[in-house]
């Protein structure tokens, strides 16, 4: 059964490709279609098919031996293999080694590590927005994204690392490089696979450097991390490094961006989050319900898969659309708004960390951290205003922006 489906009272063929960037501008009226013509749809062209509605993939995240992360969690051609996890680490494995080397993971990368570091954390995020601020008070604004938001996550995930004060520009830069997709182009760009290999060496010299002189930082931390006597190899902690520094970092960046941007275009609410800190939190939530930093992530079928009538075979290429389940109405009441004010009961119900076994080891840290920026911006600032055309950061599965101008009057 296809999944193209035929114009209707003039409505246009459906079509979804998470590389176009016409979509990526506006995916949301495509999400709601796909949930509600073709909630397993096809992709005949590109042969791979997409999940939309929230039961389904709440159900999916616990359903073991059907969905499978063994060849990775992107579409991109290069990346769709059975050696993702060199990558990707954990995310492009199964049980039983996705849950050995998960275990391992969680031995050094604790919540009490992350709780420990709040003070760093709050110091690193106010020397940005200082820094910030003081330029938009000097040129009467400045970029969100550019100056602090892009900024502040990298340098927390290398204090976490251990990565030196010199280096981190350039992480950052190599970072950046890596989940950008140019426009035509449905895989890493050569930039970005050349990106790769040199943070891969930066990683492993940042390693060996750790066996012969310890420190106190996370790095030092999975090279101890042991249970049962096992221990990760050197490949596997290369492998967890990259993946900290490019989903810690960007998925961050990303909500911090989606978080002012989102306030901004209801001038009410941004007015309330500015006259009382207690509603940053479920502003926090409220973003990543209405635009998750991570949209899409892919899985193998191991197993015939059917939904309202339509089967994804075994063996085929599956989204799982996270920012349409997170707008389904079935579950969101007036889904596709924006609002602080939404029921906690209701809101606690986004799945913009996934689920299941690969529920986002990271979503501590990502709180926290826009915890503390974005009520450091609420004390020292009346308001925030968006000053000009944002800019998107064009991604495949990664959703925000690469500039985001603002104006801030301060208290």
């Amino acid at each position: 059964m296809s999944t193209e489906t035929t114009p209707e009272a003039g409505r246009c063929p459906l079509n979804f490709d998470p590389y176009d960037h016409a979509i990526q501008d506006d995916p949301y009226p495509v999400y709601a279609r796909m949930r509600e013509e073709a909630p397993l749809y096809h992709n005949e062209e590109h042969d791979f098919w997409v999940m939309s509605r929230y039961a389904d993939i709440h159900k999916a995240w616990r359903t073991d031996d059907v969905y499978s992360n063994r060849m990775g969690v992107t579409l991109d051609a290069s990346a769709w293999n059975e050696n993702a996890h060199v990558v990707m680490s954990f995310l492009g494995m199964d049980p039983p080694e996705q849950t050995r080397l998960r275990k391992l993971v969680s031995r050094g990368f604790t919540p009490k590590r992350v709780a420990e570091m709040e003070p760093r954390i709050a110091a690193i995020s106010l020397e940005h927005l200082e820094q910030a601020l003081a330029q938009g008070e000097a040129e009467g604004g400045f970029d969100w994204i550019v100056d602090f938001a892009g900024k502040y996550p990298m340098d927390v995930i290398s204090e976490l690392l251990g990565v030196p004060q010199a280096d981190r520009d350039e992480v950052r830069r190599l970072a950046d490089l890596l989940v950008v997709r140019e426009h035509g182009l449905r895989d890493v760009p050569q930039a970005g696979m050349d990106a790769s290999m040199q943070m891969f060496g930066y990683f492993a010299d940042l390693l060996a450097a750790r066996k012969k002189a310890p420190a106190d930082d996370l790095v030092t931390a999975l090279l101890m991390a042991e249970d049962e006597g096992d221990r990760m190899n050197d490949g596997e902690l290369t492998a967890f490094l990259f993946l900290m520094v490019v989903a810690g970092n960007e998925t961050t960046t990303k909500l911090l961006g989606n978080a002012v941007r989102n306030l901004c275009t209801v001038p009410d609410q941004r007015a309330a989050v500015f006259a009382d800190a207690t509603l940053i939190a479920p502003w926090i939530e409220e973003t990543l319900r209405y635009e998750a930093s991570s949209q899409l992530l892919a899985r193998q079928t191991l197993q015939d898969v059917t939904i309202a009538g339509t089967t994804c075979p075994a063996g085929a290429q599956l989204l799982i659309n996270i920012g349409s389940a997170n707008h389904d109405h079935t579950v969101f009441s007036n889904a596709e708004e924006f609002d602080i004010r939404r029921d906690k009961a209701e809101l606690a119900k986004h799945i913009a960390f996934g689920g299941g076994r690969h529920f986002c080891l990271g979503a501590n840290l990502a709180r926290l951290e826009a915890q503390i920026a974005l009520r450091q911006l609420v004390e020292r600032c009346s308001s925030i205003e968006v000053a000009d055309a944002p800019v998107r950061m064009y991604s495949s599965n990664v959703r925000g922006y690469a500039s985001l101008p603002v104006r801030t009057t301060l208290r």
